[in-house]
């Protein structure tokens, strides 16, 4: 019973911290959209919006959500020690560990989530836009590339799911 309680907490907790953090389930799920469109005749935003809500449900995709926020967090109030405070809070391009945290949820729903995930993360639609723009004092270096890796997730599982190979 308590680690079904532990579950809740993580899922709770991941879903707030995107909220308290300025994303939204339709925030992601505009991302999915825009990277499934042309893939998918008459797709409609809430199936988008389910296939986010499906990805979210995933303990894999909660655990790398707590864990990138609360670093970006971290760094944000400078309490991490140097030099990963530097490099964090200017998100340094050859750092990576943002991107390998992202891959742990890209991995969720195969290999077809790593060409998604880099597409979005180069192209910076929507949500990401905002996330990237450094001039608000907020340190996004996880989460931009925790949202494009769950709006990929989403994305593969749509596709999956349209193919016939139902993914979870």
């Amino acid at each position: 019973m308590a680690d079904n309680k532990a579950v809740n907490l993580t899922e709770e907790t991941a879903r707030r911290w995107l909220k308290e953090r300025g994303v939204e389930i339709r925030d992601i799920a505009d991302l999915v959209f825009y990277l499934q469109e042309k893939y998918h005749k008459n797709l409609s935003i809430e199936e988008c919006i389910e296939n986010v809500e499906r990805v979210l449900s995933k303990r894999e995709v909660q655990n790398a959500i707590i864990t990138g926020i609360q670093l970006d967090v971290l760094a944000e109030k400078k309490m991490l020690e140097e030099p990963l405070q530097s490099i964090i809070a200017v998100d340094e391009s050859l750092y990576g560990i943002d991107e390998i945290l992202a891959f742990s949820i890209v991995n969720v729903y195969g290999s077809i989530g790593f060409t998604n995930y880099g597409y979005v993360d180069k192209q910076k639609p929507g949500i990401l836009a905002r996330l990237n723009d450094k001039s608000t004092g907020q340190c996004h270096t996880f989460l931009d590339d925790i949202v494009g890796a769950i709006a990929a997730a989403a994305s593969s599982r749509l596709a999956h799911r349209a193919a016939g190979g139902d993914r979870g």
